[in-house]
């Protein structure tokens, strides 16, 4: 007997496209309020973690309870999330405007930082999804180290979560629940092929 696994084809990429699409749309409806942005986002990975790893996706029930278990770190989370954001948002905005000193120079060096640091986020996303969609200070921690440690990897989340930005500005409103669902899948992707060290959650 072989032990080969199915060759896949053209349904199975459909289903798994479909597949990501709406838990794309799931994840930002559940981020609708902002506050639960974190949560979302950390339960929408520990299903893609669980696709990766065990083929097939989380339970509706297992799903829920993850996200309920999310919530109290989660808030917090997204708090600060947010608070960088808008930071950072605002200032590349004075800057591409030219309602601040320092012109391209400055202009280059916040788009790098910012790049960066979108980089590290999602590696921290990856790591709370392989613990279950807990553990944001843990995986922080475990981030941090793989960044310092695989820089290759840490620019290549960042590149994912460039090219996710720059087509979230060019895809229309409609779309950009589908493309969170593929940046979060591509995260997951990079990490595979790089992994990084398994969070436990607290």
């Amino acid at each position: 007997m072989s032990d080969e696994r199915p060759r896949r084809d053209w349904r199975d990429t459909l289903r798994d496209a479909t597949d990501l699409a709406l838990l794309g749309f799931a994840l930002v409806l559940a981020a609708l309020p902002l506050l639960t942005l974190a949560p979302a986002v950390a339960v929408a990975s520990a299903a893609v973690h669980d696709r990766v790893t065990r083929g097939g996706w989380p339970a509706t029930r297992t799903t829920l309870s993850r996200f309920g278990r999310a919530l109290p770190a989660g808030l917090a989370v997204s708090v600060a999330a947010l608070a960088v954001a808008a930071a950072l948002g605002a200032d590349l905005a004075a800057l591409a405007a030219g309602r601040v000193p320092g012109g391209a120079p400055a202009l280059t060096l916040t788009v790098v930082v910012t790049a960066a640091l979108a980089g590290y986020a999602g590696l921290v996303v990856v790591e709370v999804g392989r613990a279950g969609g807990r553990g944001w200070r843990d995986a922080a921690r475990t981030a941090a180290r793989t960044a310092t440690r695989q820089p290759g990897n840490w620019a290549a989340t960042s590149g994912v979560c460039v090219v996710a930005g720059l087509l979230g500005v060019l895809v229309t409103p409609v779309a950009a629940p589908i493309l969170a669902g593929y940046a979060l899948a591509a995260l997951h992707a990079v990490a595979a092929r790089r992994p990084l060290a398994r969070t436990e959650a607290s």
